[in-house]
């Protein structure tokens, strides 16, 4: 998730009153259209990224699991008490939008509070040079009411498919989908559906052949939708519930075919991509969670929330396999090795085996997260937010490995590309926070200057 960066005693008493307020809040119905009813023909699109690019939320199949070679280190690699800083860029405004990497080109979205513009920046991969600053949407900004203190007005990651880049942001209560060309030229803008806001919006968009997807489950009357790549029409919309909550949807092949997957609203459910058309649905979890669902070796995981508190493993039919009463909600889970893992919110990490659940190990390693880890081969690496970069071992046992200082705080997840790590961060200048992007060198010669970005 695009972390909303809440404290547990803030969301507990806030999450509360919604409950016994819910009754006052406004609400509207759901435009249902039918993939048949829309006429929208989907195509299976040839990709144009490639291995390298880490092309959407946590990357290019929404699990953070680094699957390209040139990213992942050797046998015998010694991870460096210091890494090397490429490059730092600075980042007007303010956002929770993890950067994407396509090519030769790194891209995030940011909000300008006082400004009130949301807008998408492009940055040199090799340089950190702002090469576009795109402006999306101005004016018509939520109230402060209807977002958290810790959260942002940007804190959707983009999606790209190599050819166009695709961006969701809240704006005069509704939710808009905008799709920009490579070089930042707008193509189409869509206006998904109307939002009813608590905290914000969170969900980023998410790739499926010629369509993308956007969730939106909020308590006015919650839904997703799948628009044309190419036009920006609606291929199909589904009502779900009218509950606040803020994962990401993700779409994996399990059980021989093709699931769109999402939590929250009290269970996980899988719908049919092409279609919206539902497959199943579990109850389990909690009504609010953040995380993304993860699939890996036929088997479906998530995590949260808010009342209730659980991590669970499903079939690809939906069926339980294993649950614990573990919370993880703002950070996604992460599975690689047949091992499960997780950091909570509050610091503490947890190693299970992904099979059956039994558990490893749990352990604090420091600070609190808002982030979700990422997997480089058997090493995870997740930045919490006192800015720190805890790198440690997925196995058996705890191992951690380096921890390094990359700003004085960090709410976003990396990206990981050929070897580097982008991630967004904040600093400080002249005792005022500000934000930057900042490209370190991980895999390679890593002789250079500590990871300190103030």
């Amino acid at each position: 998730m695009q972390s909303l960066g809440f404290s547990h005693w803030t969301t507990i008493l806030v999450l509360a009153g919604s409950v016994f307020s819910a009754g006052c809040r406004p609400s509207y119905e759901v435009d249902v259209v039918s993939a048949k009813q829309s006429g929208v023909a989907i195509k299976d699109m040839a990709s144009e990224l490639s291995p390298q690019d880490w092309p959407s939320w946590r990357g290019s199949q929404h699990d953070g699991v680094v699957r390209d070679a040139a990213s992942i280190p050797g046998d015998g690699f010694q991870w460096p008490e210091s890494a090397k800083v490429i490059w730092t860029s600075d980042v007007p405004g303010r956002g929770h939008s993890s950067p994407i990497v396509v090519g030769d080109a790194v891209y995030l979205a940011t909000a300008l509070d006082e400004e009130q513009q949301q807008r998408v920046l492009c940055f040199d991969r090799e340089t950190g040079e702002v090469r576009f600053d795109k402006l999306i949407h101005q004016g018509n900004f939520p109230t402060d009411r209807e977002v958290h203190k810790k959260a942002t007005n940007a804190n959707s990651t983009i999606a790209s498919d190599g050819k166009r880049l695709y961006v969701t942001f809240f704006n005069s209560q509704s939710i808009f989908a905008t799709a920009l060309d490579m070089n930042g030229e707008e193509v189409w803008q869509t206006k998904v559906g109307m939002f009813v806001s608590r905290f914000g919006y969170a969900p980023s968009p998410i790739l499926y052949q010629s369509l993308v997807i956007v969730s939106a489950d909020n308590s006015g009357g919650g839904y997703i939708a799948a628009l044309d790549t190419e036009t920006g029409e609606v291929a199909w919309r589904i009502k779900r519930g009218d509950t606040d909550s803020y994962s990401s949807p993700t779409v994996a092949n399990v059980g021989g075919r093709d699931q769109l997957l999402i939590s929250g609203d009290g269970a996980v459910t899988s719908y049919d991509p092409a279609t919206g058309e539902l497959l199943w649905r579990t109850a389990c979890i909690s009504k609010a969670t953040c995380g993304t669902v993860i699939a890996a070796d036929e088997r479906i995981f998530a995590s949260g929330g808010f009342p209730d508190e659980e991590t669970v493993c499903l079939t690809a039919d939906g069926e339980r396999v294993w649950s614990n009463e573990t919370k993880i909600y703002e950070p996604s889970l992460l599975s690689q090795g047949g091992f499960l893992v997780a950091v909570s919110d509050d610091g503490i990490g947890f190693c299970w085996d992904a099979a059956t659940g039994e558990l490893h190990w749990k352990k604090r390693i420091g600070g609190n997260f808002s982030a979700s880890p990422v997997a480089i081969g058997d090493v995870a690496l997740v930045p919490n937010l006192d800015g720190d970069l805890h790198v440690f071992r997925i196995g058996e046992r705890f191992e951690q490995i380096a921890k390094y200082r990359i700003g004085v705080d960090s709410y976003t997840s990396a990206a990981i590309h050929r070897g580097d790590l982008l991630l967004r961060v904040g600093g400080e200048n002249l005792a005022k926070r500000l934000e930057r992007l900042v490209c370190v060198q991980l895999i390679g010669d890593n002789v250079g200057q500590p990871v300190l970005i103030e």
